[in-house]
């Protein structure tokens, strides 16, 4: 099936078939699906459970799509008129569109076709995340020092919405193409390893966090690991590295720039895994200065970042590597987190 160029960022105009159908299926209740149940349900695939797993995603994408759609052309302050968000909308209506016109799926050969379908729509999203960055600075630059960063609750709830939701259609995709897979890694069901080890997966994301550092500033804080190596648990070893890149890598900046006049050395980031009876605990603390009481609630904002911002820097490729600037690290990771029923808390001590 042929998809749309990336690079188109026209406005066109919905047909109305197709913009009946999307407020239909926008108006369905989403299933919401946990980690055990995937874990579970998908720990011995066979032609039977992938065949009701397609089934079951044929219903429930275009419900999760059509709500993202309809919501992103309903947006505050002009939002939705912005060239990066139609482009972003276009992808979520060309994805609805595909889905529907899928045939039902009755048999291991329609499976087979409808997995690729919807692996080639998580491919056509791969970007979304920062083309609706810019869009947002570009909202961001246009309201100027007329609006408090903290002002537009409505597009703040929006964005945690659309990513929360960008995040569960990515892992149902991603765990159906997943469970395909021929000869897995050990422990691993899907996307899920049974037998995670987050010292294990916070050390690989340090080695990750220190790298980019080193690209920035020549050099990189020390980030020592207290934990046990041979504890694990369920989890998605690609969330959870994620957040402690995230995590580390705005703690090292922050060590870097404070102390970049000091003749010195860094003090260490350090990073603690404890597991609990209920909980699995990182802790990551630093000494880059802390945050003032009156900017701690400015941090959790998508409008928000102390590091420069990239709006006019390098190609889309890129831009993974330099989201610091974008205000996304701490609200996206934080989301991460509580997608299974976790969170991520801030605690500062300004100064220090």
């Amino acid at each position: 099936m042929a998809l749309p160029s990336l690079a188109s960022a026209a406005k066109r105009t919905i047909e109305r078939g197709l913009a009946e159908d999307i407020k239909k299926w926008s108006l369905m209740k989403q299933t919401g699906v946990s980690l055990k149940y995937m874990m579970d349900f998908g720990s011995l695939p066979n032609d039977n459970y992938l065949l009701f797993s397609a089934q079951f995603l044929h219903k429930e994408l275009p419900v999760r799509l059509a709500h993202r759609a309809t919501e992103l052309e309903n947006l505050p302050r002009g939002l939705s008129s912005k060239a990066d968000v139609l482009k972003v909308r276009d992808w979520y209506v060309d994805s609805f569109r595909d889905l529907r016109s899928f045939p039902e799926i009755q048999d291991s050969k329609d499976e087979l076709k409808f997995t690729e379908l919807i692996n080639q729509i998580k491919m056509r999203h791969n970007t979304v995340m920062p083309t609706m960055a810019l869009g947002i600075l570009k909202l961001k630059q246009e309201l100027g020092r007329k609006q408090g960063l903290n002002e537009l609750p409505e597009i703040h709830q929006f964005l945690d919405r659309f990513y929360m939701s960008r995040i569960g259609i990515r892992m149902l995709i991603g765990q159906h193409v997943a469970l395909h897979e021929p000869n897995p890694p050990p422990g691993y069901v899907g996307l899920i390893c049974s037998k995670v080890s987050p010292v294990k997966v916070a050390q690989n994301a340090i080695d990750d966090a220190r790298c980019a550092c080193m690209r920035t500033y020549g050099t990189s804080p020390e980030v020592h690991v207290y934990g046990d190596p041979s504890f694990t648990f369920a989890y998605v070893p690609t969330h959870l590295h994620h957040m402690v890149f995230e995590l580390v890598k705005n703690s090292l900046r922050a060590v870097q720039e404070r102390h970049i006049d000091s003749d010195d050395d860094c003090p260490p980031v350090r990073v603690v895994v404890a597991d609990g009876i209920e909980d699995v605990t990182i802790k990551i603390s630093d000494e880059g200065g802390g945050i003032p009481r009156s900017g701690l609630p400015k941090i959790w904002t998508y409008f928000y970042s102390t590091a420069h911002t990239p709006l006019d820097g390098p190609p889309m490729e890129e831009i993974p590597w330099i989201m610091a600037g974008y205000g996304y690290g701490l609200p996206i990771s934080r989301l991460y987190a509580r997608y299974f029923g976790g969170d991520l808390q801030i605690i500062s001590m300004e100064g220090y």
